[in-house]
């Protein structure tokens, strides 16, 4: 299960620093190598700050290795959404924001190379019950001051009941832009240290220490006086950003398509979602299709509405052929804005940057430009509605006081019942994974690939119950949306510990 951008790249046109490389301090520390993270640190690289990267896998292993790679200002119906809580100004500040993020990586990537696909964007209606979603997402282009139009027609082969198009939007293969990105990073003298988990930090005096494993899981530790956490969700639990983001998993499928491939990037309103762009590759081009998403660890078989979503391809583009599946995680705010700044109101040392809520291309150079402009001391403007702490949020406080109360549901749900069953019942004898046993004696056991593996099941973040993702075989937890492989290794946070394997002794 490797993505179209991470299965297809030729060998990397850099070298990744060794963890036990001196010096073991640096000015800023930016935790995570997807573009936030890697754009952030060139940012403060070109000003002659020291920076080190730390990434727990490799570069763009998580959301900008698995994303669709559209890089536009129409985003699904999440303006209308914006603008129906926060009003006309902080509506055109995030739109401000995101086409500075977009630009600034159209101009980059034009300087480096990296080849870009400039097309139309299509957010639209599959029936008539999505048409009037369609038509709120026009009325708040329009107040932000995007020049979309309503179009009748598309002239795709599923579907369609009209739509709203924005012209000259742009789609690129994300991993060519971070190899770009960590050759100039590392040109002005950063570093960059892959399979380097950061554990926790601890203040020491005005400097912050960095508490790392490598992959050997020996402990490293580094000293910076400031911290960049883009890591999807911050891995710190300070300022309870786990209770304020919504983690969901979503899939994507690359088919080979006889004739032609619908050229505009396409996202439906209405359910099941539907995200169509194409992407070219060596030997022709292929159709990327996106959907199938669902709250992290709270979908009972996740495979089945990816059965579904690999049909649609084959009745609607005959022939298609499937050459590659992947999936990707990202986290919806509580009030619709990304959170960008400081960790805890009045503290300058470290920052954070999630609830991009699937918009990271552009949201994630925002931020790389809000983050770099606040330590440098910039200004940008439109940066208040990326505040990671603003009174706007206060229109998410519903919002959120339902989502924590589903999470305590789903937290006693996980310890009471007896036998939990996600995928196969006997994972002995199928391939599969199931928690079962009393509460004093849970114990989670998968079969893959002929493997059997049993660790526990208790989430090392707050204590949640994983479940089992027959998709992406891996244990899911959903309290906040922490990941592990089969065997119980961490596969993102915000849990910053694997799965124990205690269990087997009983």
């Amino acid at each position: 299960m490797t993505s179209l951008w991470l299965s297809d790249r030729v060998e990397q046109p850099w070298a990744a620093t060794d963890l036990d490389a001196d010096p073991q301090r640096a000015d800023i520390v930016v935790v995570g190598a997807g573009i936030t993270g890697l754009m952030t640190a060139v940012l403060f690289a070109r000003a002659g700050k020291d920076v080190l990267v730390l990434e727990a896998r490799t570069v763009g292993a998580c959301a900008t290795g698995n994303t669709t790679g559209k890089v536009s200002l129409l985003q699904g119906s999440h303006l209308s959404k914006i603008l129906s809580k926060h009003g006309r100004s902080v509506t055109r500040a995030y739109v401000d924001g995101n086409r500075e993020g977009q630009s600034w990586l159209l101009n980059y990537c034009a300087s480096q190379g990296v080849a870009v696909q400039r097309e139309d964007a299509y957010t639209y209606a599959q029936s008539s019950d999505g048409v009037s979603s369609v038509r709120a997402e026009l009325n708040a282009c329009h107040a932000a001051g995007l020049p979309a139009t309503w179009e009748d027609d598309a002239d795709v082969p599923f579907p369609y009941q009209g739509g709203v198009r924005l012209a000259g939007q742009a789609q690129f293969d994300p991993m060519s832009l971070l190899d770009a990105l960590v050759v100039e990073l590392l040109g002005h003298g950063g570093r960059l240290v892959e399979h380097a988990r950061v554990r926790r930090v601890s203040s020491h005096g005005k400097r912050l220490r960095v508490h790392v494993n490598n992959a050997a899981h020996e402990d490293v530790e580094f000293e910076a006086e400031q911290l960049v956490l883009a890591t999807g969700i911050p891995i710190l639990d300070r300022g309870g950003y786990f209770a304020r983001v919504k983690p969901s998993r979503s899939y994507c499928f690359a088919f080979e398509v006889p004739g032609n491939i619908t050229r505009p990037m396409m996202i439906s309103t209405d359910s099941p979602t539907r995200s169509v762009r194409y992407a070219p590759v060596a030997d022709g081009e292929r159709l990327i299709l996106g959907g199938a998403g669902h709250t992290v660890g709270r979908e009972k078989s996740p495979s089945v509405a990816l059965e579904e979503l690999s049909a649609w391809a084959r009745t609607h583009y005959p022939g298609a052929n499937q050459t590659h599946f992947w999936s990707a995680q990202d986290y919806t705010p509580i009030d619709d804005l990304p959170y960008v700044g400081p960790i805890l109101p009045g503290s300058e040392s470290i920052y954070v940057a999630t609830g991009f809520n699937k918009w990271g291309m552009t949201n994630g150079a925002a931020a790389a430009l809000a983050l770099s402009s606040r330590v440098l001391g910039g200004r940008m403007d439109w940066s208040s509605a990326f505040a990671s702490w603003s009174p706007h949020e206060i229109f998410g406080l519903r919002t959120a006081m339902k989502s924590n109360l589903e999470v305590g549901f789903t937290l006693t749900r996980g310890w009471i019942t007896p036998s939990t069953r996600l995928g196969r019942r006997n994972p002995n004898e199928d391939e599969g994974g199931v928690v079962s046993g009393p509460p004093w004696r849970l114990e989670a056991r998968c079969r893959v690939d002929g493997a059997e593996h049993r660790v526990s099941p208790v989430c090392p973040h707050l204590g949640g119950i994983v479940n089992w993702n027959d998709a992406d075989k891996a244990w899911e937890c959903p309290l906040h949306g922490s990941r592990f492989a089969p065997d119980g290794t961490l596969l993102e946070g915000p849990a910053t510990q694997d799965l124990t394997a205690e269990r087997r002794q009983r």
